[in-house]
């Protein structure tokens, strides 16, 4: 039996984001239930890896569409210096705690659900097993529909983790009234045209990464330039790389790479500035130009329309800027899974043997 690749699991993504928004009642339902029981004002996020980049832009809807405190946290961190109200000024009904894992196994997120739990928080859990651990720690369990992956690297579960937590932010909007019927609507609509285009959202991050691989396979260094909704993206592209092609990658919320690592860029390094539809969009066309007279290998990915050439990738699929990121993060995908199988990377073997930040799978049966 041939085995599943991670690029196996990078072209099923339209299937399954398409398969969630069709059973969205599912996992929205349950969520939106505990923000009409509770009186939520503050919602504290949690994830490792690829569940704590999709927390930083969970924190990002819920601010910004709900105008809600929102945050996205390392779980050690949080546990051992962190409280859930500085303030002391909020009931404990009103605070929200989520813990996202897809495998349900993950170390940190299951120690600090069990913490706030034990507190008299509450807490909810989005997994993928509804048999793991980190059921045991929380109130409420919402299934995360991306299916298992049975290859190290998590891709498929990362956007449909994104298109998830979107899918939470705007009907919680519309139940507590703060989006209209019409804004709802349009929130799915944009949703639904994204996922009915996703196969060309992949075959353009293909067609560019062949234009492109030569130099970006053989760079010392990348860096991957994120603002606004998009620095979890960025920080999503640096872990993917960093997984599977495994050349130092860093990422940075683009004002930040101004304040020192400017100083080491050079001609045989790699930036990526993903485009994104906020307030510093112009200012990252403007370092774009800057960063050329040190390297030829600056590459914007972006939906909106710019003077562009073989290096950038101008997506024909337009969307919003909430949803965005699913798409932004599919040619960090590709670089990292083909560009793997074209230096001889096996991604289906993790090197690192130590099972340090994951509990075995078959601990809860």
């Amino acid at each position: 039996m041939e085995r599943v690749t991670v690029i196996d699991y990078i072209k099923d993504q339209p299937r399954a984001l398409r398969a969630v928004l069709k059973n969205k009642d599912e996992f929205v339902n349950p969520f939106v239930e505990v923000f009409k029981k509770y009186n939520i004002k503050r919602v504290i996020f949690f994830g490792s890896g690829t569940s704590y980049n999709a927390s930083i832009i969970a924190a990002y809807y819920f601010k910004q569409i709900l105008g809600i405190d929102a945050v996205g946290q390392y779980p050690t961190v949080f546990k051992n210096y962190e409280k859930a109200d500085w303030t002391d000024m909020l009931e404990k009904e009103g605070i929200l705690f989520v813990g996202i894992s897809q495998s349900g196994t993950s170390r940190s997120t299951i120690e600090v659900m069990q913490h706030v739990k034990e507190e008299g928080y509450i807490t909810l859990a989005l997994t993928e097993n509804l048999r793991s651990e980190i059921i045991k720690y929380t109130d409420n369990v919402v299934h995360l529909l991306c299916g298992k992956e049975l290859t190290p690297p998590e891709t498929r579960g990362y956007t449909v983790t994104v298109l998830t937590l979107y899918l939470w932010a705007v009907s919680v909007a519309q139940a507590l009234g703060i989006y209209s019927k019409n804004q709802y609507n349009r929130a799915i609509e944009d949703a639904e045209n994204l996922v009915n285009n996703f196969e060309t959202v992949i075959k353009e991050s293909e067609t560019w990464y062949d234009c492109n691989k030569v130099t970006i396979v053989n760079s010392d260094r990348l860096y991957i330039l994120g603002y606004g909704v998009d620095f979890g993206s960025a920080l999503e592209g640096m872990l993917k790389i960093g997984e599977m092609l495994r050349i130092p990658t860093l990422g940075y919320e683009i004002e930040e790479y101004l304040h020192g690592p400017t100083m080491s860029l050079n001609k045989r390094q790699t930036v990526f500035l993903i485009g994104s539809d906020e307030v510093e969009f112009e200012r990252m066309l403007l370092l774009r130009q800057i960063f050329k007279k040190y390297t030829d290998r600056v590459h914007v990915i972006t939906c909106k329309e710019i003077d562009n050439d073989y290096r950038d990738i101008v997506f024909s699929v337009k969307t919003n800027k909430y949803l965005a990121p699913i798409m932004y993060t599919v040619p960090f995908q590709i670089v990292a899974a083909k560009g793997a199988k074209d230096i001889g990377i096996d991604t289906n073997i993790d090197p690192f043997e130590e099972s340090l930040a994951h509990l075995p799978e078959n601990q809860h049966d």
